[in-house]
C-alpha cells in the first residue's frame, strides 16, 4: 500500500461519480418577462435524481424555472461532491472548495406519462439504497454507523419529493456541455462521448455515509493518521477522510508547515492519496480492505515499537 496520485479516476468518472453521489444542486435559469428572455440568471438548490445517466430534476412548483423555461430551456446545472461533517470548515481553510461538476444543456419537462416513469424511477432509487443499508454486513455497518443518517443518506434527501403536500414539476436535464472543476478552481472540459461511455464509481451512491461515518469515529480517525505515518513516512497531528472511491481513498493531514504562516500556526492541511492493492468491487470490498489496512497499519507499529 502507498500513496499515488497515478491510479485515480478520469475526468469522466469523476464527473459522473459526483452525479450519482449527490442528491442536490445548483439550477440555474435565465430569467424571463412578458418581452421574452433577459440575460439575468435565476439560481437555486434543486434535487435530482439520475436515470440513464441523465439528471431528472423536481422544481417546486412555485419556482420562477418554471416559468423561465417556457422561454427559453437554456440552462446550467452544477453539483458539487459531498463534504460532510467538519469537511467544508477544512477546505475552507485551505483556500479550496469541493469538486464540482458544471453542466450546460437545456432544461426540458417532461410530459405526464415520462413524469410518472421518473416518479417510479425515484421510489426504487430510495428503496435500493435501504436495502442495501439494511442488508450489510456487520463490517459495512461498523463503517456507516457513526454518519449522520439524516444529512448524509440520499434516501433521506430525496424523500421530501414524495410528499403529497408538495407539487413539483419535472424536467429532464439535456446535457450539451460538461466541465470538472477540482477543489483549486482548475476547469477541464469533458468531451459528452466520454460522458455518456464512463460509468459512476460503485461506491459513489454511499459515499456520503462513508467519509461521514469514519471522521465521526474517532479510532478510525486514529487509523488515518496511522495510514499517514506507516504508508507514507509522514507525521499527520490529525486527519480526516475526503473521498472515496473503488481505487482508494484521499486523506486530509494535519502536518507541520514547511513555510512560516502569518498567523503563527505550525500545522497546514495536505491532501494525501492512498491507493488499494486490488479495486473495490462494493461497498463491501471498500470497508473489508479498509479494515485490513488499519489492522496491518496496527500491526507495523506494534512491531516496530517492539511491542
Amino acid at each position: 500500500m502507498k500513496g499515488s496520485k497515478t491510479t485515480v479516476l478520469t475526468f469522466a468518472e469523476k464527473c459522473k461519480t459526483i452525479l450519482a453521489s449527490n442528491w442536490q444542486g445548483q439550477l440555474n435559469t435565465i430569467k424571463a418577462d412578458a418581452k421574452g428572455s433577459k440575460e439575468d440568471i435565476y439560481s437555486s438548490k434543486v434535487k435530482y435524481i439520475l436515470k440513464r445517466g441523465k439528471p431528472y430534476i423536481w422544481v417546486p412548483e412555485n419556482e420562477l424555472h418554471n416559468v423561465n423555461t417556457i422561454v427559453d430551456e437554456r440552462g446550467s446545472f452544477a453539483v458539487a461532491s459531498p463534504i460532510p461533517g467538519f469537511l467544508p470548515n477544512i477546505l475552507k481553510s485551505m483556500k479550496k472548495l469541493p469538486a464540482r461538476v458544471a453542466l450546460g444543456g437545456d432544461v426540458v419537462p417532461l410530459k405526464e406519462q415520462k413524469a410518472q416513469s421518473a416518479a417510479e424511477c425515484l421510489k426504487e432509487v430510495i428503496l435500493s439504497e435501504e436495502r442495501a443499508i439494511c442488508n450489510s454486513s456487520y463490517t459495512v455497518s461498523g463503517v456507516l454507523s457513526s454518519s449522520n443518517h439524516i444529512t448524509t443518506s440520499r434516501s433521506e434527501g430525496l424523500k421530501e419529493l414524495l410528499d403529497e403536500g408538495e407539487m413539483y414539476v419535472v424536467y429532464k436535464f439535456d446535457v450539451s456541455s460538461c466541465m470538472f472543476i477540482d477543489g483549486n478552481g482548475g476547469t477541464y472540459d469533458v468531451e459528452l462521448e466520454d460522458i455518456s461511455t464512463s460509468k459512476a464509481d460503485v461506491l459513489a451512491p454511499y459515499s456520503a455515509k462513508l467519509i461521514d461515518g469514519i471522521n465521526q469515529s474517532e479510532a478510525r480517525r486514529r487509523a488515518l493518521i496511522l495510514f499517514c505515518f506507516v504508508y507514507l513516512n509522514t507525521n499527520a497531528r490529525d486527519a480526516y477522510m475526503l473521498s472515496v472511491d473503488r481505487k482508494g481513498f484521499d486523506v486530509l493531514g494535519k502536518v507541520l508547515s514547511t513555510e512560516k504562516k502569518d498567523d503563527g500556526n505550525e500545522y497546514q492541511w495536505k491532501q494525501f492519496r492512498f491507493t488499494f492493492k486490488e479495486e473495490a468491487e462494493d461497498i463491501e470490498s471498500f470497508c473489508q480492505q479498509l479494515v485490513q489496512m488499519e489492522e496491518e497499519a496496527v500491526n507495523k507499529v506494534s512491531s516496530s515499537s517492539g511491542l
